[in-house]
């Protein structure tokens, strides 16, 4: 499969219960902005800003970066985050779950699980033999997330990357291999 071509098969509405994954669109724009402010705080342990002026800046080349394939996360048809499939490498078929986002209401309902499993179980139907998680070792909650779906911590990378705020973060990567997955 080419890289458009497993990257078109990536994007595509993904549902599960009340949960939808649908590909990020300019009708999701204006939810997603709301759904950022809702927790303002947050935004210090991510690698950007989505919250007042940086939001713009950052929306402008959200949905359309060669690449990655971004989800708006809806529950029962209302935005409450988002997710991405990023760095999708066709030649080696490894792809990273990230770039994600839940509004505070929706954290520890399962809705994250969901989602998580629904793009895993896709990535794997279409021929990714390994799927990355990369989380700021700050972020004990999503450790704990990937760590639930039976994500290996694979190590860390130590002060890997410089985030908006100025801080240079360690990244704890962690990986699930297709013959891991259940089916």
């Amino acid at each position: 499969m080419s890289g458009a071509v497993l990257e078109a098969a990536l994007r595509q509405r993904l549902a599960q219960g009340g949960v939808t994954l649908e590909p990020f669109a300019a009708v999701h724009v204006e939810p997603l902005r709301a759904a950022c402010a809702k927790d303002a705080a947050i935004w210090t342990i991510y690698p950007v800003n989505m919250i007042g002026p940086d939001f713009d800046r950052q929306i402008a080349g959200f949905a359309y970066t060669p690449g990655r394939v971004r989800y708006a996360v809806l529950v029962e048809e209302r935005l409450v985050g988002v997710t991405s499939y990023l760095g999708i490498d066709e030649q080696h078929r490894t792809v990273e779950i990230g770039g994600s986002y839940l509004e505070p209401t929706q954290r520890g309902t399962g809705v994250n699980l969901i989602a998580k499993r629904l793009m895993l179980e896709h990535a794997f139907a279409c021929g990714i033999r390994r799927v990355e998680f990369r989380v700021d070792t700050r972020n004990a909650r999503s450790q704990a997330a990937v760590s639930k779906l039976g994500a290996v911590q694979e190590g860390v990378l130590r002060r890997d990357k410089v985030t908006w705020t100025g801080h240079v973060r360690d990244t704890a990567i962690y990986s699930i291999l297709a013959d891991e997955w259940p089916r």
